[in-house]
């Protein structure tokens, strides 16, 4: 963070700041400012947010439609002349938001993010009358790397230390090199939203159809979709379906043991249909599940894994959790030199499937 508007400042060097930037004035229309308005909402900060470059001086009729987010941050920026923007970590830089966080799609519809269940922002995303623009479908978040984890690149994020996990009781699973896949009971995508089709898909849309009437509204299944080879080559799959988590209505991430419990349900319902075995949800294998135990968890690298197979290991809190904290909630060790190929598996190649263990 090299320019000046990207230094982190006190609350009132921040309001000075943008005040003086501003000349005093609200961006929008000339009148007094009353407000140093946070552009994205404070909260989604672990640092609270005071840059230069996420504040606007604002009257107290445009700062009220700015919290409304009836005024989109990209015209809050541009009224203020800031060409560089800035955003949380948890956040994409190449992604559009409201001011609370959410996703805007091209098509205007806007995705649910972490604060989109916080009663004061529910009640002025009401008084903006902008809730018909929320669509269900949430984007899975992104994961950051734990401190010991040697394949990290460069736009990935590491959380500061292990604090959040001391004393917690943990699952590790292993981290398959497949696509994250989201099911709902009326829609299937991968990390993009727009869930176009693709052969490697064919698979995973065929078993959601199977079982997408048993999931209830608003839940949704996350699920590695394991059907093409990527980097890793895989000869002794149980399912091309690896499912890791699901998420009840209120965005919150159910405990391990209910996670498991769904996708048991679920492979009873397809196996009285008389599907093949293969036609399944597994559970990813867990490598480790008690309490927090750095030491122990770290030498899983060692003792139980075959590296050569095995893209490294993630590791969640046992218990619920919410959409917002997702991130001190949930954390990735990744091997060094994973990715071993130039080409992206989806572009410029044949899509290969990996094996069952039916057919080894």
């Amino acid at each position: 963070m090299n320019s000046p508007g990207h230094q982190l400042l006190s609350r009132d060097a921040f309001r000075e700041g943008v005040f003086t930037r501003d000349k005093g004035r609200c961006v929008f229309c000339g009148e007094p400012a009353k407000d140093a308005h946070h552009i994205i909402e404070r909260r989604l900060w672990s640092d609270g947010g005071y840059y230069l470059s996420n504040g606007a001086s604002v009257c107290q009729e445009h700062h009220l439609a700015c919290e409304m987010t009836t005024i989109s941050v990209e015209d809050v920026r541009l009224a203020c002349g800031i060409t560089k923007p800035i955003v949380p970590e948890q956040l994409y830089e190449s992604e559009i938001y409201d001011k609370w966080g959410n996703n805007v799609l091209a098509n205007g519809q806007r995705l649910r993010g972490e604060l989109y269940f916080d009663e004061s922002v529910q009640k002025i995303l009401k008084e903006g009358g902008v809730f018909d623009n929320f669509t269900n479908r949430v984007k899975y978040p992104r994961t950051w790397h734990v401190p010991d984890s040697p394949g990290m690149h460069d736009d990935d994020r590491m959380i500061p230390n292990y604090d959040r996990f001391v004393g917690e009781q943990v699952v590790v699973h292993l981290k398959m090199d497949g696509e994250n896949t989201t099911m709902y009971s009326d829609y299937i995508h991968a990390r993009s939203i727009d869930g176009r089709s693709h052969p490697s898909r064919d698979w995973i849309k065929s078993l959601h159809g199977l079982v997408a009437h048993e999931i209830p509204p608003d839940y949704r299944l996350s699920v590695e979709n394991m059907y093409a080879q990527h980097s890793i080559v895989y000869n002794n799959l149980k399912s091309y379906a690896y499912g890791f988590s699901v998420w009840n209505e209120r965005n919150e991430c159910l405990p391990w043991t209910e996670a498991k419990e769904w996708f048991e349900l679920l492979n009873s319902i397809l196996a009285d249909s008389g599907l093949p075995p293969h036609m399944r949800f597994e559970p990813c294998p867990v490598l480790y599940e008690g309490i927090f135990d750095r030491d122990l968890i770290l030498k899983l690298y060692n003792e139980k894994t075959d590296w050569e197979t095995m893209e490294g290991w993630v590791m969640r809190k046992a218990g619920k959790f919410s959409y917002a904290d997702y991130r001190y909630s949930v954390a990735k060790f990744v091997r060094k030199g994973h990715v071993q190929t130039n080409k992206h598996w989806m572009h410029g190649q044949a899509i290969i499937p990996n094996k069952l263990l039916v057919e080894s």
